[in-house]
């Protein structure tokens, strides 16, 4: 029997490895950061990560040869899913799209605001090593975060794809909607449910601004500013001091993420109804290859029956909503609130170990008993 997440790995060291060996020094500079348990602060720059146009940290696309952008694109490859890939990839091309949407009139500061080069990886520590190492790759509407612990796949959240605009036309009456799976399907799924249980299901008329955790290291209740969502020094538009969801105090408890968990859990649903559930799970979890996709995981009735479904805002095509998929190790949000609901947002996050916290506690714990053991 194989073991995925030490394949998975093996491609991602070859793969970062071959990137490193091509930088000169000032590009590593930016490349590489400390490696993942280094201390506090590296662990605090490691944990960082935003869906913004910001900086992200790391070595942009602009400051790279074609060749070496290649390279950062075989990495990002070996953690995705071959949809998974496609998607990022197609979201790193709406930049162009949304530039023409924005008549190429938006400026925050740079030279160019809406750019498919103004994407960001950073390797931290020794790609292949025996130490822990990881990966983030990130840039407007992607984060992409690995651990590997153990010549192993620990961790991959948060992972983040987001749509301006999420739908698009294309010759021939087409449409482009990268993200269009995961709303039908939960569309689907809330308008499917029994009146009670649509009751308990959606949470609020009107849906949050953005996801609840919005860019939190951890998953957790704090109000977030939209400020936050940006790098300190860089202007951010559109009310900066207002919480990001730009909730009131008793709306954001409706929608808290503090338990208990809320909306319909799947034990409630009909055989049908969970079969959508099922599919929509896959549209996150299967972003990344198969082996090392918690998505088998809810193979389980037990494990599914206690997955929530959660909504708020309209569920007619076409207007501002936002849903959630929160259970054990899980946490799945969606918005499509901003540029006349043709904006989304969603993000795929593991509560209990976003960034591989615990397994990276665990190692090295595990070493330094084995050093004094020694």
């Amino acid at each position: 029997m194989t073991d995925a997440a030490r394949e998975v790995a093996d491609v991602m060291a070859k793969a970062a490895r071959e990137w490193l060996d091509s930088l000169d020094a000032e590009q590593r500079r930016l490349a590489v950061g400390p490696a993942p348990g280094a201390g506090e602060a590296a662990e605090a720059e490691r944990t960082t990560w935003y869906y913004t146009p910001t900086d992200h940290g790391g070595l942009t696309f602009s400051r790279q040869r074609p060749a070496q952008h290649r390279m950062v694109m075989r990495l990002v490859a070996s953690g995705l899913s071959e949809a998974g890939y496609n998607t990022v990839a197609t979201v790193i091309g709406l930049e162009n799209v949304l530039d023409r949407v924005e008549d190429f009139s938006v400026y925050w500061g740079r030279e160019r605001s809406r750019d498919p080069n103004m994407y960001y990886l950073r390797v931290f520590g020794e790609p292949g090593g025996t130490e822990p190492w990881g990966w983030r790759f990130g840039g407007h509407h992607v984060s992409v975060n690995f651990l590997v612990v153990d010549g192993r796949v620990a961790a991959s959240t948060p992972l983040f794809m987001g749509a301006d605009p999420a739908a698009s036309p294309l010759l021939g009456g087409a449409t482009l909607r990268p993200l269009g799976a995961p709303e039908d399907l939960a569309r689907e799924l809330v308008r499917s449910l029994r009146p009670e249980a649509a009751e308990r299901a959606i949470l609020l008329p009107r849906p949050p601004y953005d996801v609840v955790a919005g860019n939190s290291p951890r998953v957790d209740d704090r109000v977030i500013r939209r400020r936050e969502l940006w790098q300190p020094d860089q202007n951010v538009p559109d009310r900066p001091d207002q919480p990001h969801t730009f909730l009131d105090d008793a709306e954001r408890r409706a929608v808290s993420l503090t338990p208990p968990l809320k909306g319909v859990p799947a034990a409630e649903l009909d055989a049908g109804q969970r079969e959508v559930l099922r599919a929509l799970l896959g549209t996150y979890l299967a972003r990344v290859p198969e082996g090392i996709s918690p998505l088998s995981r809810y193979d389980d009735p037990a494990q599914l029956d206690a997955v929530h479904f959660a909504w708020a805002g309209s569920t007619e095509p076409g207007e501002p909503h936002y849903y959630r998929l929160h259970g054990p190790r899980l946490l799945v949000e969606w918005t499509k609130v901003h540029r006349g609901a043709n904006h989304a947002h969603a993000v795929w996050r593991d509560p209990e170990t976003d960034f591989g916290g615990d397994v990276l506690a665990a190692h090295h714990a595990a070493h330094h008993a084995a050093h004094h053991a020694s």
